[in-house]
């Protein structure tokens, strides 16, 4: 099965200028993904993990090394260089982030959030009316908040929506960062729901997760990190989901 990401010797530092210092958050990082897999990152607050998916989102600007996608638009590309429309075009059709904060324009409802999502991949209006419905229906979010702007929601309802807005497009790859933070038990056994969904239909995902019990039966392999740089032991080389 081919790749559809392998990440080769990736750095990132940041630079404290008031301290005049420089903290390297990861080093040499090497990792890959094929096509259908879930992969976990594990490891302490603080070792890099998110860093990693920044990284491969462009929210980051690494320092080295290469993070190579294998796109349907634009064939082998790496998203360390790639020029920022074709990451802007990337995010738009291709790549998902889920993060556990929910970062969004003022005065835009949580129903018009999730409808522009599936808009934007080509659907008309009336079918994404119906699909927005059926997706914040799924994560159970109260119908009277639907027409609300987020910023009056709870941080579990936003986490949610934020889930809900990702998920909806079915990306072709998916990074979730800490997506389940502030749920409860219900709410994310609804997102392991869609997860084994969205992993039955194709879709490629690299998650990281505090909660481990939740990851069990779902990542066909797991990397440790630590200290920036990753722990291979022959168990996570080996993991496979049952």
């Amino acid at each position: 099965m081919e790749n559809i990401l392998s990440i080769e010797q990736l750095t990132k530092s940041f630079t404290l200028h008031n301290l005049n210092k420089q903290i390297r958050a990861i080093d040499q990082v090497n990792l890959f993904l094929k096509e259908g897999e879930f992969v976990g990152i594990t490891g302490k607050s603080g070792s890099g993990k998110s860093t990693i998916l920044k990284c491969i989102y462009r929210t980051y600007l690494p320092q080295s090394g290469s993070i190579w996608y294998n796109s349907q638009r634009f064939g082998r590309i790496d998203l360390a260089t790639a020029s920022e429309i074709a990451i802007i075009e990337l995010r738009k059709y291709e790549i998902g982030y889920v993060s556990q904060f929910l970062n969004v324009m003022p005065r835009t409802t949580a129903r018009e959030l999730v409808k522009e999502a599936i808009e934007e991949t080509g659907h008309d209006s009336e079918s994404a009316d119906l699909k927005t419905i059926r997706m914040l229906e799924h994560f159970e979010l109260d119908s009277s908040l639907w027409d609300s702007y987020p910023a009056t929601f709870s941080g579990g309802e936003k986490l949610r929506l934020n889930i809900a807005r990702a998920m909806v497009k079915r990306p072709r790859l998916l990074l979730l960062d800490e997506p389940t933070a502030s749920l409860d038990e219900a709410s994310k056994s609804k997102v392991k729901v869609l997860i084994q969904q969205l992993m039955n239909e194709g879709t490629t995902m690299l998650g990281i997760f505090h909660d481990l019990e939740f990851m069990q039966n779902l990542c066909n392999r797991e990397y440790n990190i630590k200290d920036g740089s990753f722990l291979l032991t022959e168990k996570q080389k080996n993991h496979t989901r049952n």
